[in-house]
């Protein structure tokens, strides 16, 4: 009896043993301080680049840091992967322009918080399950655009700085570069941007600051609801703008999310990143900011700095938040050469340098499809573009292959002409399908055996009824035979009469030699 109690607490005791020793695991010291110092690297990077992105939008610096910061706090939080970075974005911004021009900044707050209660109903719809319909090489499309696109836009830093400037940055890279060498416990970026800060101070050096991106204030984000009035005429307003800003902003976050799921080898929750972007945006809308949503840029930072949970990206937008509040003086002293170092690193990281070997590997119409993506989305500055040219020319060239229908042809037992059809019927292959018979000579009976085929649309079942009467109109009987459920319950519903359906296969078995290609 002792030994039984004694096995009850044992086994009792055992999932608290377990998950003290997992709590213990994730709240190491050296695990929180990699989250930390990787958080606060990413908090630095980002405040010249909301800077930007603000002026982008037209809207006042503080707004977009705002964005940062309520953004990574909150995804930090609702999201679905961790050590992923959300906060205000270029793609975003762009979307915005012509909003706050006509209307306003206080439209602006209230297609932010529209844009989060569309992501949390496409959230709760289970609707994210399309956006993993986009092919691997859109995806090699986008991540390269993407490496490219930062590297310009740092490279558009540079003209017109003096020769320190140059000097800095390659002495960035190369801290980050070559520190990780000596010792991996404090993240390079990190060490590079307080260096050439410290030096830019130390040595009054002429050279461009963050403070000269914009101006940075000590107001810290309110609760503030949208001055705008609850009319349909308002809802006719925001609504297209806050649509596209769901659709774009998930579209990134979910390919930032399947990058960072491939860099560090861990899955993550797709649905539940959806919800939290839209949770994410609506607090931003209530606290002054614009939408925003997954960075590629600042989460391979927050990753290659050691990061791997949800502690490094709510540090990030806290961190953001005391720097504006408290370190402001300091922060305007970083030299934008260190942050360009930076970011050109994170260039190269995002770059896939893989998907060149395999390109020659690829099919033709998988090979096109990758420097169309990129091509696209250097030409437009839009990802979003990219990214969804690439999806459309993905299904076009799908459905050209899927469209191609093959023939072969038997005569059975009865002396009756055997159609053997394969492949997908649908309204891409219907033209090729009614092409296929020789209506005028075929014996009196035809067999179509749709063993190997599948009836997926109306124009199918359509096609399939003109074959029908064409041969009807010239006295001959047609069965269709070997029909799958699916198919089956297409046809039925489409009108095609009983009579001509065959449910049992009686199609008589043929010598490989009686078979003919169409």
């Amino acid at each position: 009896m002792a030994n039984s109690v004694n096995s009850l607490k044992d086994f009792k005791a055992k999932p608290v043993r377990t998950l003290k020793s997992k709590l213990a695991g994730n709240f190491q010291f050296s695990t929180i301080k990699t989250e930390t110092l990787a958080g606060i690297t990413v908090a630095l990077a980002l405040i010249p680049e909301s800077l930007a992105f603000a002026a982008i939008a037209g809207v006042n610096p503080m707004v977009a840091l705002y964005t940062s910061f309520c953004m990574a706090v909150v995804i930090a939080i609702t999201g679905g992967r961790p050590a992923m970075i959300s906060a205000a974005t270029g793609s975003m911004a762009l979307l915005m322009v012509t909003l706050v021009k006509q209307h306003g900044v206080e439209y602006l707050f209230a297609t932010t918080i529209l844009t989060g209660i569309i992501q949390v109903l496409i959230g709760v719809l289970k609707l994210g399950r399309f956006f993993s319909f986009i092919p691997q090489s859109v995806i090699f499309g986008f991540v390269n655009a993407l490496g490219i696109l930062i590297f310009l836009a740092q490279l558009q830093q540079l003209p017109g700085e003096r020769w320190p400037a140059y000097v800095m940055v390659a002495a960035t890279l190369a801290i980050v570069y070559l520190f990780p060498r000596l010792t991996k416990s404090v993240p390079s970026p990190l060490v590079a941007i307080v260096g050439m800060t410290v030096v830019a101070i130390a040595t009054g050096v002429d050279i461009r600051r963050v403070g000269d991106i914009g101006e940075i204030t000590r107001n810290l984000p309110s609760l503030h609801l949208p001055n705008v009035s609850l009319s349909p005429e308002t809802l006719v307003i925001i609504l297209p703008y806050a649509i596209t800003l769901a659709l774009v902003g998930l579209l990134e976050s979910l390919l930032t999310a399947a990058l960072l799921d491939e860099m560090t080898d861990t899955p993550s929750s797709k649905n539940r990143e959806i919800k939290g972007q839209g949770i994410a945006n609506i607090a931003t809308g209530f606290l002054g900011g614009m939408a925003g949503c997954g960075m590629v840029g600042q989460s391979i930072i927050n990753v290659r700095s050691g990061a791997s949970g949800r502690l490094s990206t709510a540090v990030a937008g806290t961190f953001l938040l005391f720097s504006i509040f408290v370190l402001r003086d300091l922060v305007q002293q970083i030299p934008m050469a260190a942050l360009v170092g930076v970011m050109i690193m994170v260039s190269f990281e995002t770059f896939s340098w893989k998907s060149l070997k395999t390109l020659h590997k690829m099919p033709l119409t998988e090979a096109i499809v990758m420097p169309v993506t990129v091509a696209i989305t250097l030409w437009t500055h839009n990802l979003a573009y990219g990214v969804l040219s690439g999806v459309l020319l993905s299904a076009l060239m799908f459905a050209w292959r899927a469209a191609r229908v093959q023939v072969m042809i038997s005569v059975d037992r009865q002396g009756s002409k055997v159609y053997h059809l394969s492949g997908q019927l649908f309204f891409g292959s219907v033209a090729q399908f009614v092409e296929l018979f020789d209506y005028r000579n075929d014996p009196q009976q035809i067999i179509l055996d749709f063993h190997h085929a599948h009836v997926w649309d109306q124009s199918a079942v359509d096609a399939i009824a003109k074959v029908i009467i064409t041969y009807e109109r010239l006295g001959k009987q047609i069965i269709l035979s070997g029909l799958n459920s699916e198919s089956h319950a297409c046809i039925h519903r489409g009108g095609i009469p009983n009579r001509a359906i065959q449910l049992e296969h009686r199609v008589g078995r043929s010598r490989p030699s009686d078979f003919l290609e169409a």
